[in-house]
């Protein structure tokens, strides 16, 4: 994605199974735990750029001790900066006291994050500020050990103002409206009712205050807290949890919306949104690594016991396709190959598009995001290469001469790497037209490879969301090089719709795709429909939300995909080039082959998994037509 659009949140829990002497003996270090965790974490920074938190608890610590230990930073800088204030406290006690390093047992009565059980969270906010009252993990605390919780998580809730007035039912009096602080009060507020449960049971028991405690760590049920907690949620997460006595749980929606990984051997659980990010730290192959089932929880007991358990029915599974396109690390192995089977079903559109001229073509990808897909695509030329190098060789029956058999076989695709993204560069020039030609320069290409008004030139982008980059900065960049055609491919279909899950494109009007509709309806004089939706619209909040649909898809209905994207290349085409320029998006049906599994396509379809969807894409029309510059949920 040549535009920069922000990643998703991460997160990375890790469970110590053995006694803490046990990772000293064999590791060597007493730091095995968090030097772990700043991996996992490190592994997943393309997760989120706003901020990182890290949560601790040790268990079985005396009263009177600190038990939870937390540290949160901002910026992208985070995860170094809160491994470094973590760090500073051992390289304390290895000024100090070095011996006592290498005693685990030590550490954990004197040092904060030397404890068994592990939360890092990556930030990427798409509700609420950046400040570090926003950054994960938060905390409910409570002198009652098995009251306190610690929560974190990648998700977006559709539904949170209602969840809220539900919190102010219950009598609670919320500090903020955001779905992280609604999540964790209503799991706080169910944990509550457990404990009090519990404590009922054994006080009828005869026993003490104090044994009571032990009794009621020792039979939490972390499910029966999840399911009374996630009845009315809607959207997609993975939401994670720590029990201030050491249970611990990993939630994941219904849908299998947004990821979750988890490992499991006789020494540590490892749960994190990416899998990859397990095999390396870890060492260990793909097949030991498991998928959290969608609507199942992976739950921790304090005594090492962990099993999954299905909290809400699980519905149709539609994992992000988002992900596979543009947001996961590439070197996962599913998504190395569905990246490339993205690039390799746009082979005959771009073939089509250059009228089979590949002696006179040149193809190049930009960002750095796409060279996955692209090489999908240069292996189907490839193939289309060897079938006209073969028909050819048997059009020669007996007449084959060496200079024409090494001229057809020399024939193979023009690959070059032309768009480089350059330092970056402070656009503080006020003047609009300076700050333009500023912008024009956050790309550099390589001059001398191309024809100058001959070779045709095709480069692939994972996505084209607002098209903004491509207008004010690759398409002049491109043409500079002197291009017949400029040909835009895109490894995603058009992004029509908004995101409500997790993803920063809740405003439809930033989208290209649908600006492109609007001038088209405006130019066949169909004004009238923007209207006629917008009252659809406007009736459809009036409805219970499981019976509100997506009326915003009229908007295209009377367009075919090509007639859209046509219009989108017509507006980004600087006016001041001299280069045709097409624009070649994936198909609906390209997307399901590449991507069979995570058929999450509401961005590009409409087909919003849940009922919250189609409330938000409509408020955001709503929102369009009423000039609100505003998020729809």
């Amino acid at each position: 994605m040549s535009e920069a659009i922000k990643h998703e949140c991460g997160i990375a829990l890790i469970r110590l199974l053995k006694p803490l002497s046990f990772y000293q003996e064999k590791y060597g270090t007493s730091l095995y735990g968090i030097n772990k965790l700043y991996l996992l974490m490190e592994k997943q920074h393309n997760r989120g750029q706003d901020g990182a938190g890290v949560a601790n608890i040790k268990f079985d610590v005396e009263p009177g001790n600190r038990y939870i230990s937390r540290c949160r930073a901002t910026g992208n800088g985070a995860i170094r900066e809160i491994f470094s204030k973590i760090h500073s406290k051992f390289e304390e006690v290895q000024k100090r006291k070095p011996e006592k390093l290498n005693d685990p047992e030590w550490l954990k009565q004197h040092v904060a994050f030397s404890g068994e059980l592990f939360l890092g969270h990556l930030r990427y906010g798409t509700y609420g500020g950046n400040s570090i009252e926003n950054c994960h993990p938060f905390l409910r605390q409570n002198n009652w050990m098995t009251r306190n919780l610690v929560v974190a998580g990648n998700f977006n809730l559709t539904n949170t103002e209602e969840l809220f007035e539900h919190l102010i039912e219950l009598g609670q009096h919320p500090k903020e409206k955001s779905d992280t602080v609604t999540v964790m009060e209503k799991i706080g507020h169910f944990l509550d009712m457990e404990n009090e449960r519990l404590f009922r049971q054994f006080k009828n028991k005869d026993l003490t205050n104090a044994e009571i405690s032990h009794e009621i760590a020792k039979h939490m049920d972390v499910h029966r807290i999840l399911v009374e907690s996630s009845k009315y949620w809607d959207g997609g997460y993975a939401i994670a949890g720590l029990l201030g006595h050491g249970d611990a749980f990993v939630l994941r929606d219904p849908n299998g919306i947004r990821p979750a990984y988890y490992y499991i051997d006789d020494e540590v659980v490892v749960v994190t949104s990416e899998r990859p990010v397990i095999q390396t730290a870890f060492n260990v192959p793909l097949t030991s690594i498991k998928e959290i089932t969608p609507g199942h929880a992976l739950i921790i007991k304090k005594n090492g016991l962990a099993e999954e358990t299905m909290v809400i029915q699980p519905g149709e599974r539609k994992a992000c396709s988002f992900e596979r396109i543009y947001f996961s690390r590439g070197s996962d192995a599913d998504i190395y190959q569905e990246r490339k089977n993205l690039g390799s079903q746009l082979c005959s559109s771009v073939l089509k598009s250059i009228d089979y001229d590949m002696r006179n073509t040149v193809f190049s990808y930009i960002p750095n995001t796409a060279e996955v897909a692209f090489g999908g695509l240069v292996d189907a030329l490839h193939h289309y290469m060897n079938v006209v190098k073969r028909h050819e060789i048997m059009k020669m029956g007996n007449n084959v001469t060496e200079p024409r058999l090494s001229e057809i076989l020399f024939q193979h695709p023009r690959i070059e790497k032309l768009a480089v993204k350059d330092a970056k560069l402070r656009t503080f020039i006020t003047n609009d037209s300076s700050r333009n030609d500023m912008v024009a320069h956050v790309y550099d290409t390589t001059y001398g490879v191309l024809q100058r008004g001959v070779d045709s030139l095709v480069i692939l982008d994972d996505s084209i969301v607002r098209g903004t980059t491509l207008k004010q900065s690759i398409l002049r960049i491109l043409d500079r090089l002197g291009p017949k055609r400029i040909v835009v491919v895109s490894s995603a279909p058009q992004i029509r719709y908004p995101d409500c899950y997790g993803i920063d494109m809740a405003k439809l009007g930033d989208f290209i795709a649908f600006q492109a509709a609007v001038a088209l309806l405006k130019e066949q004089f169909k004004e009238n429909i923007l209207d006629e939706v917008y009252e659809k619209a406007k009736a459809e909040e009036e409805k219970p939300i499981r019976e509100i649909r997506n009326v915003v898809k009229e908007i295209y209905k009377p367009f075919t995909a090509d007639q859209i994207s046509a219009k989108i290349a017509e507006l980004l085409r600087p006016e001041e080039i001299h280069a045709e320029v097409q624009l070649i998006y994936q198909s609906i049906e390209g997307l399901h082959n590449a991507c069979p599994d995570n058929l999450g396509d509401w961005y590009f379809t409409g087909n919003y998994p849940t009922p919250g969807g189609n409330k938000v894409v409509n408020r955001s029309f709503i929102n369009f037509m009423e000039g609100k510059n505003v998020r729809a949920y």
